[in-house]
């Protein structure tokens, strides 16, 4: 049976007001330090987006983490700020659900000290709609709704941007925006927060979606979207990660370890089949 625990409102203050007396510390303080010597044998407690992160975990949890010995508690979120907050205050030992352009964008904006310590795997982002069949049908007038997070913004406007939808500034970069455009072609736009898309999906023309949500809405990246994301050189691996000083806790090294082990590479691809790669080498069995 699993254990997956949903954070409560309460804990959700809790955690905003955790964050505002701790952000300015950092986890080289001798307290956290010796905080940390004595976990070893408690539950390396993860925070995930539920879809694919959590099921990637449960899978660790119950097919591979007893012969390492990890004691693993998985924590389910459904958006892309809390799992951060609560591993930056301690709530949680580690946090899997994000990419390096949004957990640097998120560093930056809320002084805090998350850190990757390993890539797990790509979630390709899709354009999907319910009403039109094809890029070509994507006219002048209908619109587009995209994640209004600095990095999946930007991210989505270059996937538009790629497939010939929209034309942006010479050379802007993942911090993309609204703005940068230089050619709409007639499209409109709405700005919606990640998680909500695709539930807009009735009432926009098309929608840019990220892929744990697409797979969470029943939607197949590798067949129902009208264009998606590359996995090749793309930046935007998800990874397991700390808050900064805990890299080297034993139980988030094991962790790291069995995250790319051939079992769950296998794992994700026998599951997911092309909505959701693997981002490390080790073999498939």
């Amino acid at each position: 049976m699993r254990k997956n625990t949903k954070l409560t409102a309460g804990i959700v203050a809790t955690s905003a007001l955790a964050l505002g007396l701790t952000a300015c510390g950092t986890s080289s303080d001798p307290s956290s330090a010796k905080d940390a010597a004595g976990s070893a044998d408690k539950p390396l407690v993860v925070a995930a987006s539920p879809t694919p992160h959590a099921d990637i975990l449960n899978f660790v949890k119950d097919k591979l983490a007893a012969k390492e010995g990890l004691k693993l508690e998985v924590k389910e979120f459904t958006d892309y700020v809390l799992p951060n907050t609560a591993t930056e205050t301690g709530q949680v030992d580690a946090n899997f659900f994000q990419h390096k352009p949004y957990l640097d964008d998120f560093n930056k904006k809320n002084n805090t000290h998350i850190v990757p310590v390993v890539d797990v795997h790509l979630e390709p982002l899709g354009l999907y709609s319910k009403k039109v069949k094809s890029l070509k049908d994507i006219k002048a007038g209908q619109t587009v709704a995209v994640p209004n997070d600095t990095t999946n913004e930007g991210r989505a406007l270059h996937l538009l941007a790629d497939n010939g939808l929209i034309t942006l500034k010479a050379g802007v970069g993942t911090d993309a925006k609204l703005s940068d455009i230089t050619d709409k072609k007639g499209l409109e736009f709405k700005e919606l927060e990640a998680a909500t898309v695709p539930r807009a999906l009735n009432d926009v023309d098309a929608a840019v979606i990220n892929g744990n949500y697409a797979i969470e809405a029943k939607l197949q990246p590798a067949k129902d979207s009208l264009a998606l994301e590359k996995a090749e050189g793309n930046p935007y691996a998800n990874f397991l990660a700390v808050k900064e000083g805990n890299e080297k806790d034993a139980r988030v090294q094991k962790l790291a370890k069995l995250l790319n082990s051939p079992e769950v590479k296998q794992y994700i691809e026998d599951t997911y089949k092309g909505s959701v790669v693997p981002a490390f080498g080790a073999p498939a069995k």
